[in-house]
């Protein structure tokens, strides 16, 4: 028997709702991968009834449990506010009203129910007609102050969907940003920016340093390059693309990097390297990332002419070679190598045999 199928027999009460995305993408004819499922009421006490229950967080009254061999995870209806604005909201009381459930999202058109029993769309907030205006609207005034990672968000939707910011949205929107507070959720707004970025469409970055979204991260006036990210991506694809887009900021201090993500912006050269040799030793052990934001940063032509020409230059000779030559090991080794790779970066086509020739006329 299907998941609905099951849940329809226990929903007598018509108490289940879809809610958020997943209407949202079907009223725009769009596939979603996220299916919220919304109980007006305890979802955990009503789960307990017909599945086994998998896991249950009480403070937010969420619960996954196995439904016919499905999981599927519920929450409860529930209000929040937000008593430290910028971070996590505080719930309020568990098993509201569906119309105070939907009030504390973000924008209408995420604000949308559907009931799992009858199909019927329930619309508290216009979501409906700001989806044929391909409107983007805040739910109420503080919204942005409360949650400033909506602002990431609406970016988001604008790009997926091709939507803009309501007249008013955008007057919060701008006002939050002439006057932000610096004490938010930065673990939170790296998520949003991770998601909208990874989409690679540049209009989202354009978007973010036109609008002064960028502000977010820091308070100084920039300047921006005016490289196509988009389609240097494409052309040179990377894992971390939202780091791409998001470290020509500059100043990423508040937010919650990994090792790996710190690294990658501490190897680009902080000046524009001027030799094929400094190219190669520069980037030899570099991520993708860094070479790509070193090109938007400093030099694209000289990131473009290492990955296109020098990237793959490799020299034949080993230690072990220039041991059996009579050179002791010492560090004279590494010189003799960067000598070598000069030659080679130069012409690309030395043998073996000619980096031999080559090392028998050094003075050593």
């Amino acid at each position: 028997m299907l998941v609905m199928e099951i849940i329809n027999i226990n929903d007598t009460s018509n108490k289940l709702f879809y809610i958020g995305g997943v209407v949202r993408d079907e009223l725009l004819g769009l596939k979603s991968f996220d299916v919220d499922i919304t109980y007006v009421g305890n979802a955990i006490d009503y789960c307990s009834r017909f599945g086994e229950v998998i896991q249950e967080n009480p403070d937010f009254g969420t619960v996954r449990v196995n439904v016919g061999g499905c999981v599927v995870d519920f929450a409860s209806t529930r209000a929040e506010t937000y008593p430290h604005k910028g971070h996590l909201p505080v719930v309020e009381k568990i098993g509201c009203s569906l119309k105070e459930d939907v009030m504390r999202r973000d924008f209408t058109i995420n604000a949308l129910a559907k009931s799992v029993s009858t199909g019927e769309i329930v619309d508290y907030v216009g979501g409906i007609e700001d989806l044929k205006n391909k409107k983007l609207r805040v739910l109420y005034d503080e919204s942005f102050v409360d949650d400033p990672t909506r602002i990431v968000r609406g970016l988001k939707f604008s790009v997926r969907f091709g939507f803009d910011l309501d007249e008013k949205t955008k007057f919060l929107q701008d006002n939050y940003l002439s006057n932000i507070n610096y004490d938010m959720s930065y673990k939170r707004l790296k998520k949003e920016l991770i998601e909208t970025f990874n989409l690679n469409v540049q209009s989202a970055y354009d978007k973010f340093v036109n609008d002064g979204i960028y502000k977010l991260l820091t308070p100084l006036d920039m300047e921006f390059p005016r490289v196509c990210i988009e389609d240097l991506i494409n052309e040179y694809p990377v894992e971390l693309v939202w780091l791409v887009y998001v470290a020509t900021v500059g100043d990423l201090s508040r937010l919650p990097l990994s090792k790996v993500e710190k690294k990658i912006i501490d190897d680009i050269p902080e000046n524009v390297l001027k030799t094929d040799f400094e190219l190669y030793k520069s980037f030899e052990n570099a991520r993708m990332e860094t070479v790509l934001l070193y090109a938007i940063l400093k030099d694209k032509k000289g990131a473009c002419h290492y990955l296109d020409d020098l990237k793959n230059i490799k020299i034949s000779l080993t230690g072990k070679d220039l041991q059996d030559m009579g050179f002791e090991p010492s560090p004279k080794y590494q010189i003799i190598f960067d000598e070598i790779l000069k030659q080679k970066l130069a012409n690309p086509a030395m043998t073996k045999d000619d980096e031999i020739e080559f090392i028998s006329h050094l003075a050593f």
